[in-house]
């Protein structure tokens, strides 16, 4: 009797007990460590902001659990064990690629072991140190990713040979990309704020099955800051300043973000300013990119300008402003609400790229620039975690987005300034599920509708007199692009070393667009275009050893036309004009990829990727005829009539290799580069095939000081390696000994270095091209910063 009372007075407290809490800490700061993945066969948890978390659900003393987080080694201790350290787990740093946490892959958090695909993340540890300006130069820390830029303001990621349109940006679950993202290159991913950004996981290959059209070359999910809930009685207030400057723009950016949270109700608030000044290149390199002279206004009149300093780069400055609210409410363990507000506006941006162009010897505009860029974005998301028959957890994620952009251009000497004005309205909604078939065996599926509504204004204005009168839209006025679209997507345990994982999905997408014939006199009045496309996955994950995991997929994806595809009027070049076109197919994308990822000693890792693609029914610009005529008169110039066509395939291929090794406690290492070709069916470069590029790294740690020295490459295009359209601009490029364009290979030294001055406060910044080189990456209007110091100092309370 005694004994059974005993066991039912452990029993009791077992179950009955306050919570048990575990504190994860930098091994070498002993600073708390956020967002550490706890888990095992028995649940999962996650740490605040001060390193705490929950593991009373995680089973009885003997059960293993794993405290998992990007840049730290992943530990593995018992209950018992925890109790010898009182619950404190100190995390070494790593500079190896290790288990990480994704959502970029079927939107639900997966672990990155089963994971058949090539994956990338930057996480906020890594955005805090390095100090990227914007969510461009964020992807570019992933070492992955190829960044072009034709203006400051700007950044167009490249992946796998695709661009633009042809690569998906996700928000928080919520596709980006929009009924106007161009083929040409875009600038809409730096309305995000890196320093509100929790990680990015860059997905390459296609990722249609679970995100539809535009998945082809890649998906670059932006994970934004969360709010935290209370993990004990005293509940959770954290706020975090930013003050950041830069030498070669003289950035001045200003940034906070706060957490206030209960036990039920949570919410985060984020806002950030900045301003650049015009951006100063580097010392050491082509004589051609210098800016030798600029356009200025002068008593009405346009006059040329000698630049005092050539490299200053003329007409590049911006300023910008980020805002974030989200508020969460997490009434028990089974429902989960959370509503987001988001709103991004820069000032007027100047297009570098077409202020440097010339014609007949004298510069072509006295203005171009782009209006005040704005995105807004509202959300809703709602959580259910239950056992029921469709499911164990249930995502309805609801969004509303308007995207405003603007274009205006005047010729040098003109008086007429050309304005184009855009706005996207679209509404989404998203269902998710996630259903746990049996041991070993889960499916996710779930549905997508998204509608975009396009409003495009046109006006010309006298800078004179202001005068103004209607001009031509950019895009048909009032049209619509929408979706519907279904996927289901399975995963299996063969065994404890064999996974498997297949999906599909079909999309339906409907374009409704009405031509004005005040303007254009098209053979047509009205486009109503209909595509369907099957999307289909296959991949597996072996894993011989714990140290060890090779994977394989088969995979296709497709990017439906939009309305820029279908009804845009622009001048695309000199004395080239693109007409609208309605017979439209969707492409298709068809991808083969393996890699390996492997780890010697716990010390020493290589990751190798490569992967063969073939586009079919590529939709490129093309010279077709406009009422029978192959040229018009547009804009005062003969130009030739051109269309976006289904006329061309292609072949990519490219390989990826990492290897990096801890030396020891103090010093990592780490090198790794991107191959890429590509060519169209006649043979030509494509044009958004980067050239080979890499990085190489030596990390150094000791206390609460850590530095990383690396050096960044880009290889050479020679002009038989150009695409026919980079060609036609010239002024982007070097000359070669024969006179012809050319992209020359580059590299450059670099330093980044973090200290905590006090325990609340941190300084961080360095050295970008500590050699003052002077290069423009690939395709790029703007040359890139010369001579870079970067300071920032850093509040956490």
């Amino acid at each position: 009797m005694r004994k059974l009372l005993l066991l039912l007075i452990a029993t009791f407290s077992f179950f009955g007990s306050s919570a048990q809490w575990v504190r994860v800490l930098d091994k070498n700061t002993k600073r708390p460590i956020d967002f550490v993945y706890i888990f095992n066969t028995y649940g999962s948890s996650t740490t605040d902001p001060e390193g705490r978390a929950d593991i009373t659900p995680l089973g009885p003393d003997t059960a293993s659990i794993y405290f998992q987080h990007p840049g730290y080694k992943t530990l593995e201790f018992t209950r018992s064990e925890l109790k010898r350290t009182d619950f404190v787990v100190l995390l070494p740093q790593t500079e190896l690629k290790l288990s990480e946490i994704t959502v970029a892959a079927n939107r639900w958090e997966k672990s990155t072991d089963q994971l058949p695909n090539q994956l990338a993340v930057v996480d906020r540890k890594e955005i805090k140190f390095q100090n990227p300006q914007t969510a461009a130069d964020l992807l570019d820390l992933s070492g992955q990713v190829f960044i072009q830029k034709s203006q400051m303001g700007g950044g167009s990621p490249m992946i796998r040979g695709f661009a633009t349109s042809r690569v998906l940006l996700v928000v928080d679950g919520v596709r980006m990309n929009n009924a106007i993202f161009r083929e040409g290159n875009v600038q809409n991913v730096i309305s995000l704020d890196p320093l509100s950004i929790k990680s990015t996981e860059i997905l390459f290959g296609p990722g249609s099955v679970i995100y539809g059209s535009d998945a082809l070359g890649g998906v670059m999910t932006f994970n934004t800051l969360k709010p935290q809930f209370q993990q004990s009685s005293s509940g959770l207030t954290e706020l975090n300043a930013t003050l950041r400057t830069a030498s070669a723009n003289f950035e001045k950016t200003g940034h906070f973000d706060l957490n206030l949270g209960g036990e039920k109700i949570a919410a985060v608030s984020s806002f950030t300013y900045t301003d650049y000044d015009d951006l100063i290149m580097g010392s050491h390199g082509p004589e051609s990119y210098l800016r030798p002279e600029y356009q200025d206004r002068v008593n009405g009149v346009d006059v040329v300008v000698g630049n005092r300093d050539p490299k200053r780069q003329v007409a590049t400055g911006y300023s910008q402003y980020n805002l974030m609210q989200k508020v969460a409410f997490k009434p028990n363990d089974h429902w989960y609400f959370e509503g987001a507000i988001h709103h991004s506006a820069t000032s007027d941006i100047p297009r570098y790229d077409r202020l440097i162009q010339y014609r007949n010897g004298d510069l072509r505009f006295g203005d171009w620039y782009y209006g005040p860029q704005k995105w807004t974005m509202g959300k809703l998301d709602v959580d259910h975690k239950a056992p029921t028959l469709l499911y164990n957890e249930l995502k309805v994620t609801t969004a509303f987005q308007r995207f405003e952009e603007s274009r205006y251009s005047r010729a040098f000497g003109d008086n007429i300034l050309e304005g184009q004005q855009e706005r996207v309205d679209a509404w989404s909604i998203n269902l998710d599920l996630r259903k746990v078939i049996a041991e070993g065996q889960r499916m996710y599926y779930g549905g997508e509708i998204l509608l975009n509504q396009v409003s495009s204004t046109a006006r010309n204005e006298n800078i004179n007199s202001g005068e103004s009168t209607p001009a031509g839209t950019r895009y048909p006025d009032g049209s619509t692009w929408k979706t519907a679209a279904a996927y289901a997507n399975y995963e299996m345990d063969l065994s404890s070393k064999w996974f498997l994982s297949a999906g599909a999905r079909f999309t339906q997408v409907w374009i409704d667009a009405s031509f004005d014939p005040t303007f254009y006199q098209l053979p047509f009045g009205r486009a109503q275009n209909r595509t369907g496309a099957l999307n289909g996955m296959l991949g597996a994950t072996y894993r011989p050893f714990s140290d060890t995991k090779i994977y394989m997929n088969l995979s296709t994806g497709f990017r439906a036309p939009n309305i820029d595809d279908i009804g845009k009027v622009f001048d695309s070049g000199d004395q080239i004009v693109v007409v609208p076109n309605t017979d439209l197919n969707a492409e298709y994308l068809y991808n083969a990829e393996a890699g390996i990822l492997r780890t010697w000693k716990k010390r020493f890792q290589i990751e190798a990727t490569a992967f063969v693609s073939f586009l079919s029914d590529a939709m490129a610009r093309r010279p077709t005829t406009l009422n029978g005529m192959d040229s018009i008169i547009y804009r005062g110039d003969l130009s030739q009539v051109n269309s976006i066509q289904n006329v061309d395939q292609a072949f990519i291929a490219g390989a990826f290799l990492r290897l990096s090794a801890d030396l020891n406690e103090h010093f990592s290492t780490s090198l790794e580069g991107t191959y890429t070709y590509g060519e169209a069916s006649d043979g030509e470069p494509l044009r958004h095939v980067a050239p080979f590029f890499g990085r190489a790294s030596v990390f150094f740690k000791h206390g609460w000081f850590k530095a990383d020295l690396y050096a960044i490459y880009n290889g050479e295009l020679t002009t038989e390696q150009l695409a026919p359209s980079e060609l036609d601009k010239p002024y982007l490029y070097a000359t070669d000994d024969n006179g012809d364009p050319y992209s020359p290979s580059w590299w450059t030294l670099n330093l980044k270095a973090s200290y905590p001055v006090h325990k609340n406060l941190e300084l961080s910044g360095g050295i970008e091209n500590i050699l003052d080189q002077r290069y423009r990456p690939y395709s790029s209007g703007i040359v890139a910063a010369g001579r870079n110091f970067i300071l920032a100092l850093r509040l956490h309370i």
